[in-house]
């Protein structure tokens, strides 16, 4: 890949910081005790328009989660705080005796709240417009993303495709399409409940009982399997071993999203006592078809904050392909941009990214992005780019909503167990990034003298995990926290040429880092 230049976005050294290339000593130690080479280390630090710290910055790296820091800014740049995906039920058939005498379609539009309780509120709406039976089919309408699948035939990223955090978005995901099984065993029987209840869908066990630690149980969990049977119905099967006397809760995305939306569809119109004569199909709702009921999202900032506190990787795709399927508008939300042929949801996406940065001298060379979650192999981004993209953060007209939407160091999100005791505490805001190979922070790091700094690190070396990579960056964070403090004045008489002068905060030690790395 190509490595961006230094002359595109390098910003000029600030008086008394490292040399470039250069780290400092408690990162070096941290480096060397867990046998992490320099060279995996790409940092920058920023103070105002000067370089504090720059070693390999130019170099494209994984970026890990890091990369919603780009979808989060981007999108709340084009498309503005009012923006809202929406739901639409829609119908060109016509009503009469209580009967809607053609297809339902349930169109999707991106929307990152679209619930069992949306459906159901709109469900109701539509009863109390008079209608009690369907005569046509549930068409199911995701046309607004192209592909409208992009799940289908695309290999797990890795062995928990079950997960939620693997969960691919379409433009009309209800539930994230997740199903919580909730399994209490006693010593000779297990018990599973199953929440959304699906009509037609239901789960089983093959599960054997054995005596194990019930904190523990995932040990012996395997990969479920939904089993569709001849008649249409569905069978979620739990493999693998659970404790006895153990009551645990798991959610998991096994059941295919037009089974697990006709069964979710289904059960509510049934408990408000409708029928669906029809079958439940893909398709495009017709350009004469009526709102017949709506479901709007939060707001564009509410959504980024849950993007980016907790790292979810299912928003931040969504997020991400909305940039090239949607356009804000004032009144509805959102709309559908026109369309182009032949040209898939990704690429508009993804120049719009570039576009973005492009405007604001951000140089895209070696740039790579996938999905705009970071969940991915191929992701790239240099700490250059990416410092780039935070200091235009700072001067965004949403940079209120875009630092509130960062985890809090030792407070919340996913930083809210690091750095404990450092001065960064409850001041820096932090978006982290974890993969097997990868760890990587960025974002705002107050230094001693209150000054905000733009802090990038990336670690991508196979010695990473297991807590080793997160110390490092770490480290970096509270050199930065405890660096820029004014020099004290010297007392009367002192000799001051007794010690050599050390850049800001080269005295400091790393903070310890704890807890077991997650993927974010």
């Amino acid at each position: 890949m190509a490595v961006p230049q230094a002359s595109a976005a390098m910003p000029q050294l600030v008086d008394g910081a490292l040399p470039v290339g250069s780290l400092p000593q408690p990162v070096m130690t941290l480096l060397a005790a867990n046998g992490i080479a320099p060279a995996s280390l790409s940092a920058l630090v920023l103070r105002g328009g000067q370089t504090v710290l720059a070693h390999g910055a130019g170099r494209p790296m994984q970026p890990a989660s890091t990369m919603k820091l780009v979808t989060t800014l981007v999108s709340l740049e084009q498309l503005g705080p009012v923006f809202r995906g929406r739901t639409e039920l829609l119908s060109n058939g016509e009503v009469k005796n209580g009967v809607l005498q053609g297809d339902l379609v349930l169109r999707g539009g991106a929307d990152a709240d679209f619930s069992g309780e949306a459906l159901d509120t709109m469900l109701r709406a539509l009863e109390l417009s008079g209608v009690k039976r369907i005569a046509g089919n549930l068409v199911l309408d995701r046309s607004l993303f192209n592909p409208a699948r992009q799940d289908r035939g695309l290999p797990p990223f890795d062995e928990s495709p079950e997960a939620y955090y693997n969960v691919i978005p379409d433009a009309l995901l209800v539930n994230k399409n997740m199903l919580q099984i909730d399994m209490r065993s006693t010593g000779k029987s297990l018990t599973l409940t199953m929440q959304p209840e699906l009509e037609g869908v239901r789960v089983v066990s093959e599960m054997t009982l054995v005596d194990a630690n019930c904190a523990r149980w995932e040990d012996g969990w395997k990969l479920p399997e939904a089993v569709k049977g001849a008649d249409g119905r569905v069978k979620v099967v739990l493999r693998g071993t659970f404790p006895k006397n153990c009551v645990q809760t798991n959610s998991i995305n096994v059941v295919d999203r037009d089974d697990y939306l006709d069964g979710l569809f289904r059960m509510k119109w049934k408990q408000l006592g409708g029928t669906l004569e029809g079958k439940t199909m893909e398709g495009i709702a017709p350009p004469d078809a009526r709102l017949l009921a709506l479901h709007s999202a939060r707001a564009l900032p509410e959504v980024v904050r849950d993007t980016n506190k907790p790292s979810d990787n299912a928003l931040a795709r969504t997020l991400f392909l909305s940039l090239g399927a949607l356009e804000a508008d004032p009144v509805l939300g959102s709309r559908p941009l026109p369309l182009v042929p032949g040209q898939s949801t990704y690429t508009r996406a993804d120049q719009v990214v570039r576009n973005w940065m492009r405007a604001r001298g951000i140089d895209d060379s070696g740039f790579v992005i996938e999905n705009g979650s970071g969940l991915s192999r191929i992701e790239r981004i240099s700490p250059l780019q990416m410092g780039g993209l935070l200091q235009a953060g700072l001067r965004s007209n949403w940079a209120p909503e875009f630092q509130a939407s960062m985890p809090i160091v030792a407070v919340d999100g996913t930083m809210r167990r690091r750095l404990h005791g450092s001065p960064a505490a409850g001041r820096a805001r932090l978006k982290t990034g974890t993969l097997r190979n990868v760890v990587a922070v960025a974002g705002y790091v107050p230094d001693a003298s209150g000054v905000q700094n733009v802090v990038v690190a990336m670690v991508n070396d196979e010695r990473a995990g297991e807590g080793r990579g997160r110390a490092v960056v770490d480290a970096l964070v509270d050199w930065v926290a405890r660096s820029g403090a004014p020099a004290p004045a010297p007392a009367p008489g002192a000799v001051s040429a007794t010690m050599p002068s050390m850049p800001p905060g080269s005295d400091t030690t790393a903070a310890a880092a704890s807890g077991t790395p997650t993927l974010h």
